[in-house]
């Protein structure tokens, strides 16, 4: 361990110390960013960027455990990269199945994917139903996988399945229409019967949600960090924390 790790773990020791864990977001929001970005800086390929990250990913879960959080919702791959070249999204889906056996294997958490199924490899749909089937009855972390998530074709696929489900009970589009609010919406969206993310994080310094859970982070707080995900340490961790403690959450009112 060098001096600069020593630092930060001191650091990282300090913050956690001072955390109110009342104050702990039970839903976080993760935008894992930077992975490529991350890469090129360090001299890699872009598939040693995507593996790294996907390393990272378990322990953040372990911080997790640490400060009571009880969902976590994992941005992995959006619906938009789809449009990456094939020698690079070929090499990605392998590496999203791989980490979901790996969390599905851990025995901690409880693994529900999130985004449109229908858009992915028939490989990538059977590691996911599998590893939500064996992990049902776990009793830590709910973990939200979003592989193939746009938060636009989330609304749009809700109120497609209102619709559907309401055609199927013989209701008129007109009674369909009298009755649609909010809370109807919400109970056929891929995250129906969670609470809404109270944090979402961002990794790379960016500063913009790119369509993450559009309807769920109404209320929630952002926390937008410069470091690239796979370099994501404890410490960025407790500051994002810290930073949520310190404000006051008034939800329009």
């Amino acid at each position: 361990m060098n001096l600069r790790d020593l630092v930060y773990g001191l650091y990282a020791r300090r913050v956690e110390g001072r955390l109110d864990h009342d104050q702990v977001p039970k839903h976080i929001g993760v935008i894992l960013d930077g992975n490529r970005r991350w890469a090129k800086a360090s001299g890699g390929t872009t598939e040693q960027g995507h593996q790294a990250g996907a390393y990272k990913i378990e322990e953040f879960l372990g911080w997790c455990a640490e400060t009571d959080v009880e969902v976590v919702t994992l941005w992995m791959l959006s619906t938009d990269n789809f449009d990456r070249p094939e020698q690079e999204l070929i090499p990605l889906l392998g590496i999203i199945e791989d980490t979901v056996r790996s969390l599905a294997a851990d025995g901690r958490w409880r693994v529900h994917h999130v985004g449109t199924m229908d858009l992915l490899p028939a490989r990538t749909q059977a590691v996911l139903k599998e590893a939500e089937q064996a992990t049902h009855g776990n009793k830590g972390i709910l973990v939200n996988v979003a592989v193939g998530y746009g938060g636009r074709q989330e609304i749009a696929d809700a109120v497609r399945s209102l619709i559907l489900d309401h055609a199927e009970k013989g209701t008129s589009l007109e009674d369909v229409a009298e009755t649609v609010d909010v809370d109807l919406i919400s109970k056929h969206l891929y995250t129906r019967g969670q609470p809404d993310p109270d944090l979402v994080i961002r990794t790379s310094g960016e500063q913009r949600l790119s369509g993450f859970m559009l309807w769920q982070s109404a209320h929630s707080e952002y926390y937008f960090c410069e470091v690239f995900w796979p370099a994501f340490r404890k410490v960025d961790f407790l500051r994002a924390l810290r930073d949520y403690a310190a404000r006051h959450r008034r939800y329009g009112g």
